[in-house]
């Protein structure tokens, strides 16, 4: 049998996890793919700190240079993460003829095609099925088993930490910032949450996603962002009442006329009958649409020591029987052209809305009310008005007829300046269609 040597550059929680993935299954992945996976060097920068995994202690270094200039190594996994030195350590080992395998979603969605392309020209695969979902199968997907499709969407729950402060938000009608607390002393949320609870991570991963499923150069800052930090209980008690569950999205579409896509990542409200609103707690899913096979649901753990290793072995094993074979690898072989991309600004998006404002609880303010929103060419789908006895003021929740976003924001700054209305009224997008 052959043996194929495998370098891992990176032995955090992610690294330790592929060790020990390698160690409890390399005979059955030996004996499924035809090759022996050898792992015979690992770098990083701390090489003192204990790890729960069982290796060779002989073959840890903290010059990853060791991986990268040994000729004999034909695999290499980069599980820095980051941008540098990882794209450093990427494009080297590209340029020397490995092929590599890669769970860094930062570096892939600020430069994807750049390193796709050298990979192309140097004949290996550039690999990064756990760049997006952990164990799930989203990036196989979308390139192998739904390839004959014209993709026209993408939506996808991809941050377990926001999916579990949002679950239990609903769960148990809690504030987020005690949904928060809970979460980081349970280890699903860092201790300093930014990344995760603003969008950020969603909107790497929808960069990716989108990329794929459209074939254009799409980047992290070409993806709109907003995070869930301002979403408040009772606007999950009004979803709910209205048919609704919340949701952080990451959401990528393709006019099908222009081929212009929308990137975005922000709080939406979720018809409750959608499969993604039974995605709760930690989990991730991840719809997709296309235009032969219509919908296609993926659901599963996105992060963690196991899942993400099962996602990075998967590219290790299609790396190494391509080697084995002497052949290309068949999967994840992109030629986006780098810059290439066709982008629909977020002002011209086009969907519903939830609309939560504090005004004066007496005659006429609600017909001025519509009467702005009517002068921008927004129609009210249905409304709730809460008031209290003696109360001067009323909670509104308007949900709109498909609008345009430029037309909303603009009405939203004429009510927010009205003397009936108490703060500037909150917005957040629904998606219908799901």
């Amino acid at each position: 049998m052959k043996q194929i040597s495998v370098g891992l550059i990176g032995f955090g929680n992610i690294g330790t996890g592929v060790v020990n993935a390698l160690n409890r299954n390399g005979e059955l992945i030996a004996q499924r793919i035809g090759a022996e996976l050898k792992l015979v060097r690992i770098a990083d920068v701390d090489t003192k700190r204990k790890r729960a995994a069982e290796y060779d202690p002989a073959i840890l270094t903290a010059d990853a240079n060791a991986i990268l200039d040994d000729p004999n190594i034909q695999i290499v996994i980069e599980l820095v993460g980051g941008l540098e030195p990882a794209r450093t350590f990427v494009e080297k080992a590209l340029r020397a003829g490995k092929h590599v395998v890669t769970a860094n979603k930062a570096m892939l969605a600020n430069f994807g095609a750049d390193l796709w392309q050298i990979a192309d020209h140097h004949g290996v695969a550039l690999l990064f099925e756990a760049s997006v979902g952990g164990g799930i199968p989203i990036i196989r997907g979308l390139e192998l088993g739904l390839t004959a499709n014209r993709f026209l969407s993408v939506y996808g729950i991809v941050n377990g930490t926001c999916n579990y402060i949002l679950t239990n938000m609903a769960e148990e009608h809690k504030a987020f910032e005690t949904v928060l607390a809970e979460a980081q002393a349970h280890g699903y949320a860092e201790p300093d949450p930014t990344f995760d609870v603003e969008g950020y991570d969603t909107a790497h991963k929808t960069a990716i996603l989108a990329s794929l499923a459209f074939q254009q150069d799409i980047r992290y800052a070409d993806v709109y962002v907003e995070g869930i930090t301002r979403i408040k209980p009772v606007d999950i008690e009004y979803a709910r009442e209205l048919g609704y569950t919340i949701k952080l999205l990451g959401i990528a579409k393709c006019d099908p006329e222009d081929g212009r896509v929308e990137a975005r990542v922000h709080p939406t409200l979720v018809p409750c009958k959608s499969l993604l609103a039974q995605v709760g707690g930690v989990y991730n899913g991840i719809m997709t649409v296309g235009d032969l096979v219509g919908r296609s649901m993926f659901y599963g753990r996105g992060a963690g020591p196991d899942p993400t290793a099962s996602a990075v072995l998967s590219d290790v094993m299609a790396a190494a029987a391509a080697l084995a074979e002497e052949r290309p690898v068949k999967e994840h072989r992109l030629t986006i052209q780098p810059g290439k991309r066709n982008l629909k600004p977020i002002e011209e998006l086009k969907t519903s809305y939830y609309i939560r404002l504090i005004a004066e609880d007496r005659p006429g303010v609600m017909a001025k009310i519509g009467t702005v929103l009517g002068e921008h060419d927004i129609s009210i789908g249905s409304m709730i008005q809460r008031g209290k006895p003696g109360a001067e003021s009323a909670e509104i929740i308007i949900v709109t007829h498909t609008a345009q976003e430029k037309n909303v924001q603009e009405a939203i700054s004429v009510i927010a300046a009205l003397p009936t209305t108490f703060e500037k009224p909150f917005v957040l997008r629904v998606e219908e269609d799901l």
